[in-house]
């Protein structure tokens, strides 16, 4: 090996898979395999695909002690190599697939290219964009507190929704992620301060490829968070850092293109045509039993409370921000459903996947919504969705939409990796309970 050779070989180059958690798992590979890599050539055990939060493996998963955890092709994804991360090391984005070449149903991102599938069989195309919420913290504080200004030097004191001076002072900040989205090809679009304090949204652009939107919105948390280490703060896409604050949401906005790519959606009103409707009361349906994927972790319900613009029933209404669907109002050449359920920390390819499956059951019944809301959907007779862990993976084991959704390999996986992490969290005793109880009852 040549000198040069021998440098090149030291460049960081991590090929990647996503998990069900929406983490990716990776190996670091000499440089001078790149060419291995993007040829198809990386193995990885499938197992790699289903751990826990905590990279543990499930231990009810038969696929990896009695089949000796089998080794799965990695493909590449299509995406060009990204240099994201601290590190300034090469990302490849991989995929998972069978020893006999078929995709393998447990990787989310081939979870959701099976429902892509399902639409372009039916020659439509969903359109997509995502706007995702988090906090900045400042990252040399011992406790999680708002981030100082850069401008003023304060620590940030209060909620400023919408505020001028707040994006101002966190121009650096914002500017270095759009670069960064520019640079990897992600369609960073409009910034805002959020509810909460040091509470940020940006939303991602819509894409008619449903892959790339959640690729996107995968390697965006990534970016937000090593930009905000480099700025000296911590970035969270947790659902509720601060339990008086406002929670971290992910919303995803979508329409369906025909063959010729007219919006099927439209019919030139405000109301929308009953394809839309159709879509609306299959998202409807689904929603109880998806929260799970929807708001997968523990933390993940404590956003989930009436009257903080987080949805607790499933209803819908023509621009209620109260309710869990909102068909946004202007052109109607853009007429869309927004999905306002998902966490920030939820798996964007499997969110992408339960609304995208949910509304394809709705269209293919052919059924109607119930009334759309008016006023508060808070005070609305609906249907209440799982407000808790324990119930929402109840609601997931008894489906009944989701599995014409996902594979039942994918479902069996998923629901033991929530009840291992459930079952984790049961274990532990907390400050606020030994504060409460330790020496009083």
């Amino acid at each position: 090996m040549s000198p040069d050779d021998s440098a090149n070989n030291t460049e960081s180059l991590y090929v990647t898979v996503c998990d069900l958690n929406g983490i990716l798992r990776a190996k670091r590979i000499p440089a001078n395999n790149k060419a291995k890599a993007l040829k198809g050539d990386i193995r990885m055990p499938l197992s790699v695909v289903s751990v826990d939060v905590w990279g543990a493996d499930i231990e009810s998963d038969g696929g990896v002690f009695d089949t000796g955890d089998l080794d799965g092709i990695c493909k590449p994804t299509g995406r060009e190599p990204l240099q994201v991360g601290d590190s300034g090391g090469t990302i490849i984005p991989l995929w998972m697939f069978n020893e006999d070449g078929t995709p393998y149903s447990c990787d989310s991102r081939q979870a959701l290219a099976s429902v892509v599938d399902r639409f372009a069989e039916k020659k439509l195309t969903p359109v997509v964009a995502t706007e995702l919420e988090f906090y900045l913290m400042d990252a040399n504080s011992d406790s999680l507190q708002a981030p100082i200004s850069p401008v003023t030097n304060k620590r940030l004191q209060h909620n400023s929704v919408l505020s001028l001076d707040e994006l101002e002072d966190f121009e650096a900040f914002l500017s270095d992620i759009y670069a960064a989205c520019e640079l990897q090809n992600i369609p960073a679009d409009a910034a805002i301060s959020e509810n909460g304090c040091g509470q940020f949204e940006i939303n991602l652009l819509h894409v008619d490829d449903p892959l790339k939107a959640g690729d996107d919105a995968i390697f965006f948390k990534r970016i937000v968070k090593s930009v905000a280490r480099k700025h000296g703060m911590i970035a969270s896409f947790m659902a509720k850092p601060y339990g008086e604050e406002s929670g971290n949401g992910l919303h995803v906005h979508f329409s369906l293109l025909d063959s010729d790519g007219n919006n099927v959606f439209d019919d030139g009103t405000e109301s929308g045509t009953d394809i839309l409707k159709y879509a609306v009361n299959g998202l409807i349906n689904a929603m109880p039993e998806s929260m799970l994927i929807f708001a997968p972790h523990y933390n993940s319900y404590r956003r989930l409370t009436p009257g903080t613009h987080a949805p607790t029933a499933a209803g819908w209404g023509y621009e209620n921000r109260t309710a869990a669907i909102r068909i946004p109002g202007g052109d109607s050449k853009a007429r869309r459903i927004e999905h306002r359920v998902a966490g920030a920390d939820a798996n964007p390819y499997l969110v992408l996947a339960s609304i995208l499956g949910g509304a394809l059951e709705g269209i293919e019944k052919q059924e109607m919504p119930i009334e759309p809301v008016i006023g508060n959907a808070y005070e609305a007779d609906l249907k209440q969705l799982p407000t808790n862990w324990a119930a929402a993976i109840t609601a997931f084991e008894k489906a009944t939409i989701l599995p014409n959704v996902f594979s039942e390999t994918f479902n069996d996986l998923f629901l033991a990796c929530k009840k291992q992490e459930l079952s984790e969290f049961s274990r532990h005793v907390s400050d606020f309970e030994h504060q409460s109880y330790l020496d009083i009852v």
